[in-house]
């Protein structure tokens, strides 16, 4: 195990990431839309998040066992480095939403690894969020133009805007209350 986190923490802090994101979607829907808008080909966030995914991914190859390529780990986290320096110089186009994909897949791994072997049956809230969450990193990292066309096709309706943060809002009110009381 990379992370070591209990399910009932992991859950809290998904809940609670969920809940904060979304509700802030429906409180303040005229702002989050133009910043969903100006998101996919914004430089700055563009630049923070590939940071992020560059030191999260520098953190897990510097710690965990890596068996018979353990040799090899001073190249791979070189190769960590030059990779996001790389990034962020030449891929411009749709930096923000390439790096979010990383880190989606760098979150949906100790989602994943909490719910392992669990028996309870409502893991089933961690499990559907990580592989959820896994999912659309692939997408996001391969063809990023689609984070694009849903923001735009989401944010074009205050109906639609508004269904999709109570839907978060809810996952994340029955994610954290799950985690508190019965993990």
């Amino acid at each position: 195990m990379i992370y070591q986190l209990s399910m009932q923490t992991t859950g809290v802090t998904a809940g609670l990431l969920l809940i904060v994101s979304h509700a802030a979607a429906l409180t303040q829907p005229a702002l989050m839309m133009r910043l969903a808008a100006s998101f996919p080909r914004s430089r700055a966030a563009g630049t923070l998040l590939i940071a992020l995914a560059a030191f999260w991914s520098f953190l897990l190859v510097s710690r965990i066992d890596l068996g018979e390529f353990s040799p090899l780990r001073h190249i791979m986290l070189t190769g960590i480095v030059a990779g996001g320096i790389l990034a962020w110089l030449y891929l411009e186009e749709f930096l923000a939403v390439r790096a979010l994909g990383m880190i989606l897949l760098l979150a949906a791994e100790p989602l994943l690894e909490s719910a392992l072997l669990r028996t309870e049956p409502d893991r089933i809230l961690l499990t559907v969020l990580g592989v959820g969450w896994a999912i659309v990193g692939l997408f996001l990292v391969g063809m990023p133009y689609l984070l694009r066309d849903a923001l735009t096709w989401v944010s074009s309706n205050t109906a639609r805007w508004s269904a999709a943060a109570g839907g978060g809002l809810l996952y994340g009110i029955a994610l954290t209350i799950t985690a508190i009381l019965r993990w």
